[in-house]
């Protein structure tokens, strides 16, 4: 007969090994991480990386270099006498023309045309969208494939007829005018934006609302715009970017009094008078990309959420 110790012992180590082969792992192996098509993937988003990092490295080099160092230096080489002039003069005492103030007139002129422009175009789409998705009229459809369309037609087409509107309404040349202009060309792709995001809400939400008896205003302030910050964020750095970086419109519309950063950056780099001072030109650059850049490292992160959470869907 077998010792009853010797029977348990062999119980315990066979519930043991049971549990031992219970816990092995199950499903494939974990690939290692460097595999030939992340290395192939890694390689090429290093390389676009150095491509658009590389002229961003001599910007910011060549604006904090002397001109005597940027004339017998190597241009890739880190600056021999650091020093901040050429941004001191970019922004207080630059030419452009016949003035010499910098770009701290066109800095302040680019804030007056952003602000209002930003408020108004985004405000105005907003309300568009949620009325083309839950408060449709006869021919909204049409409307909304002509406003679409309306965003495909080139500016340059337009550019005549809005001076001539401009010119009519007495405000050719002025802040309003150019405000006026940013509003309508940024019109057609936000509502594009909200009408979209709008549409992928649920719809009981609104049916709720109506039900309730709530109205017009009342469910968009209190139902629809506090569940749209992601699309607004997208909406916001969209405006802000596009009107910041204008040229055309700034050069056309704004007069000569108010021209924006851009313009005055233009008048800065393409000036006559004198050399050319490299440092100078490179740091008013900076100085006019600042606030886009700065606007994307602050908010990229929830611009991402804004498209992922329906800005680019039917």
């Amino acid at each position: 007969m077998s010792n009853p110790a010797t029977i348990s012992s062999n119980v315990a180590l066979d519930a043991v090994r049971s549990d031992v082969n219970l816990a092995q792992p199950t499903g494939p192996r974990p690939k290692p991480f460097f595999t030939p098509r992340r290395i192939v993937l890694y390689s090429i988003l290093f390389v676009a990386c150095l491509y658009y990092l590389f002229p961003l490295y001599v910007m910011v080099m060549t604006s904090f270099k002397t001109m005597p160092d940027i004339r017998f230096g190597n241009i890739f080489a880190p600056p021999r006498e650091f020093t901040t002039d050429g941004w001191v003069k970019a922004w207080t005492s630059a030419c452009t023309g016949l003035t010499c103030q910098g770009l701290s007139p066109g800095f302040w002129n680019s804030v007056k045309i952003l602000i209002p422009s930003v408020i108004v175009s985004t405000s105005v789409a907003a309300v568009n969208g949620y009325a083309l998705v839950n408060w449709k009229f006869r021919g909204s459809e049409i409307f909304f494939a002509i406003l679409i369309f309306g965003s495909f037609i080139p500016y340059q087409v337009m550019l005549y007829p809005l001076v001539m509107i401009t010119r009519d309404l007495g405000i050719f040349g002025t802040i309003p005018g150019i405000i006026l202009v940013h509003t309508i060309f940024g019109m057609p792709i936000l509502t594009l934006l909200f009408r979209n995001y709008f549409a992928s809400l649920p719809v009981e939400l609104f049916k709720a609302a109506r039900v309730d008896g709530a109205g017009f205003w009342r469910i968009f302030f209190e139902i629809m715009l506090p569940m749209s910050l992601p699309i607004i964020v997208v909406a916001l750095i969209l405006q802000v970017t596009g009107i910041w970086n204008d040229f055309l419109f700034g050069v056309v519309f704004a007069g000569t009094q108010n021209y924006p950063m851009t313009v005055q950056l233009n008048n800065i780099v393409n000036s006559a008078q004198g050399t050319p001072e490299y440092n100078v030109n490179m740091a008013a650059t900076m100085l006019t990309g600042l606030v886009p850049l700065i606007v994307y490292f602050v908010s990229g992160r929830l611009f991402v959420r804004g498209v992922a959470a329906g800005a680019v869907k039917g």
